[in-house]
């Protein structure tokens, strides 16, 4: 069974995971991603910094979101120790539904073209290409994503 907790992003496994993502996105896309994510974002209230963890406690994988403009949240830092399955699914449910709750309409997020299994992933769970946003704009590296949150009515 895998619960998700809400943490900060400074925690021990919170360091260890992020690390881990941060050497996986280096090999794959030559960028540790480092620069593009700052823990005080996701610490604010209307924010989120989550772990996966199995049912002896051992962390699995990660995810957060925070503000980007209006009623849009950005997800960032997904990820999920390879050989794990369902991970990053039970991640992402956690930060949509949160975001949701939290009153946003929509999750947007960057990831790099090289990255297929990201790729896949999301376009998988929903996802769809928009114009590359903010500091990605202009990258042919990036690609952006959105996916509408509907509201508890079931209306987007």
């Amino acid at each position: 069974m895998i619960q998700i907790v809400i943490e900060d992003p400074a925690s021990s496994d919170s360091h260890v995971l992020l690390e881990e993502l941060s050497e996986i996105l280096a090999r794959i896309t030559g960028d540790s991603g480092k620069a593009s994510f700052d823990p005080d974002d996701v610490r604010s209230p209307r924010a989120r910094f989550v772990i996966a963890r199995d049912g002896n406690g051992e962390a699995l994988g990660c995810g957060a979101f925070r503000p980007l403009q209006g009623a849009i949240a950005e997800v960032k830092r997904m990820y999920a120790r390879p050989g794990t399955i369902g991970v990053g699914s039970a991640v992402l449910a956690f930060l949509e539904a949160e975001a949701r709750a939290l009153g946003y309409k929509a999750l947007w997020l960057e990831t790099r073209l090289v990255n297929v299994r990201a790729v896949r992933f999301y376009e998988h769970k929903g996802y769809r290409r928009i114009p590359n946003f903010g500091k990605y704009a202009g990258n042919p590296k990036a690609v952006c994503f959105e996916r509408p949150l509907a509201d508890t009515n079931g209306a987007k």
